[in-house]
């Protein structure tokens, strides 16, 4: 398989779907002639012309309700908000209209649009371009929530989103869009609502998103070489959540941490620790389970402070070290 990006890998996504299907249509905030803020749409324009690639004003409210009255229409377009963070100017659209209109109209509509957002921290952006707010989407039922950590990943999952029915809030961090793996050039989906293991193990469950698969898995092998087996499990997808394959897993190992960068207060983590502890896999704890989220702070400008708001490689393998000797 050919190598590329997880930005490459997201473009080719959208390149293949809007050649095979003449519904899908990108809209957003310079996403023609300049290729977005990232440069993820640099050669849409020249390729599928202005009707397909179209610039809207400097307004999330206004990009998301486009898109919900396109797909009313029979469309499929995919809205980019530039940065994850002004989602919340879209909420009401997203969360008032996007997620209930199917359930309101009796299933007589759907409203199949993706919104892709770059979220997370990593590149000195400060406190307004920088938060993971992925938990806050998870609580509108009539949404899924993507959140893709590898190139392969990224391209299958994109793929399913834009061919799914239900409006979707594809998540990409903007640190991982320079990591590279493997990728095929054919047509492929990964379902959305499954978890994959990346690494199997015995000792401990680790789940983590985006850039905390690529930082645990990292740690996981460098455990490996004092004995210590990591087993690392990326949900994928945060709503729909699979929580049978981590089930599965804790009741393997005996032992759950959860990890994400977002603010520990509120995140993700709950979900799946309240999905261990309510099921069979409870009994088979050997310690209490835990997690390590960010710090409740805004994410600060300078670099050192950064780094101190979110985990690290070292407070996750202190985590992991601390559970497997049973010092919790």
């Amino acid at each position: 398989m050919p190598e590329m990006t997880y930005l490459e890998a997201i473009r080719q996504a959208l390149w293949q779907e809007m050649k095979r299907d003449e519904r899908v249509f990108l809209l957003g905030e310079d996403i023609g002639v300049y290729g977005g803020a990232f440069g993820l749409t640099h050669g849409m324009l020249d390729e599928f012309g202005p009707e397909r690639v179209r610039e809207t004003p400097i307004s999330e409210a206004t990009i998301v309700a486009t898109a919900v009255g396109a797909s009313l229409l029979g469309m499929r377009p995919v809205a980019e908000i530039m940065f994850m963070d002004f989602v919340l100017l879209a909420l009401d659209q997203i969360a008032n209209q996007a997620a209930k209109m199917r359930f309101m109209f009796g299933g007589r509509t759907s409203v199949p649009i993706v919104v892709r957002m770059p979220g997370g921290s990593g590149t000195g952006a400060a406190s307004q371009h920088s938060q993971s707010l992925e938990s806050i989407l998870m609580h509108f039922p009539g949404l899924k929530v993507v959140n893709p950590s590898t190139p392969y990943d990224a391209k299958g999952l994109m793929l399913a989103s834009i061919r799914d029915p239900n409006p979707v809030c594809f998540v990409e961090h903007k640190v991982l869009y320079k990591t590279k793996g493997e990728v095929p050039e054919d047509d492929y989906m990964i379902p959305i609502g499954v978890a994959e293991v990346k690494r199997a193990g015995r000792d401990i469950t680790v789940v983590a998103n985006n850039i905390m698969v690529m930082k645990t898995l990292h740690i996981a092998e460098r455990l490996a070489q004092d004995g210590i087996e990591v087993e690392v499990i990326d949900p994928r997808t945060l709503l729909p959540l699979d929580t049978e394959t981590i089930i599965n897993s804790v009741t393997k190992t005996g032992r759950l941490l959860v990890v994400h960068e977002a603010c520990q207060t509120g995140g993700w983590a709950g979900e799946v620790i309240a999905s261990v502890v309510g099921s069979p896999a409870f009994d088979y704890l050997d310690t209490p389970v835990r997690r390590l989220g960010g710090r409740d702070i805004p994410i600060p400008y300078n670099r050192g402070l950064e780094k101190f708001a979110i985990p690290q490689d070292a407070d996750i393998e202190a985590e992991i070290r601390m559970m497997v000797a049973g010092k919790v």
